[in-house]
């Protein structure tokens, strides 16, 4: 069948305002989605959040949003979320998993507390930074931390984090950054290489954290 110039011309025209709206809309809901969460499951006593308005319909609001960098100043995607130092209250935000092309989260020095969740590599599967020192998280350090394989930095720093130090974490072969000072851990570290730049200030103030850079663990730990 032959289209005549007058309906292709309309078929085109509606064609590209639907690829647009959806590039703007359907393509970042998940963004929104994640933010959304975000928000929802957090306390925040003193308001840091109150930029967050998801009533505003202006092209990439999102990105105006405090503590939100997006990869592109023309589309909603979220690239970091850096939400350090604002006294949020409440557990892992486990919304962060919709914002799909996340590559840095940065909760550290809130009170955030309860466990780090298991399948955390599912909810921010490409990060290459993830900060969550200073809070109260406690429980075991997840293994699945170690399916993480995009880290560069990963800082549990300063929280009440208990048990051992998942030996798997020493496959992470991007992790240049690495601390779990000031918790409750014990038994031996995992091996990152004699060459690593993860030095024993990474484990200071454990209780009985051993190997490699710290002390030989004894026969109990071999």
């Amino acid at each position: 069948m032959v289209l005549n110039g007058r309906p292709l011309t309309v078929l085109v025209v509606v064609s590209f305002w639907l690829l647009l709206i959806c590039g703007l809309s359907c393509g970042v809901q998940s963004d929104i989605d994640c933010l959304k969460g975000i928000k929802d499951a957090l306390e925040d006593p003193y308001g840091y959040l109150t930029s967050w308005n998801f009533n505003n319909n202006t092209e990439v609001f999102i990105c105006k949003f405090t503590g939100i960098d997006c990869w592109n100043p023309d589309e909603n995607k979220v690239l970091n979320i850096r939400l350090s130092y604002m006294g949020l209250k409440g557990q892992f935000p486990s919304a962060v998993k919709n914002c799909t092309t996340l590559i840095g989260l940065d909760l550290s020095n809130n009170k955030l507390f309860g466990n780090i969740p298991q399948n955390i590599s599912n909810l921010v599967r490409f990060a290459s930074s993830l900060d969550l020192s200073s809070n109260n998280f406690s429980g075991q350090i997840p293994v699945d931390l170690s399916n993480c394989s995009y880290l560069n930095v990963l800082k549990l720093d300063h929280n009440k984090l208990t048990g051992q130090i998942p030996a798997e974490l020493s496959l992470i072969s991007r992790l240049k950054q690495f601390s779990v000072a000031n918790n409750l851990l014990t038994g031996p570290v995992p091996y990152f290489g004699a060459n690593s730049s993860i030095t024993a200030d990474s484990y200071a103030n454990n209780p009985g954290l051993c190997g490699f850079p710290l002390d030989p663990c004894q026969s109990t730990w071999t």
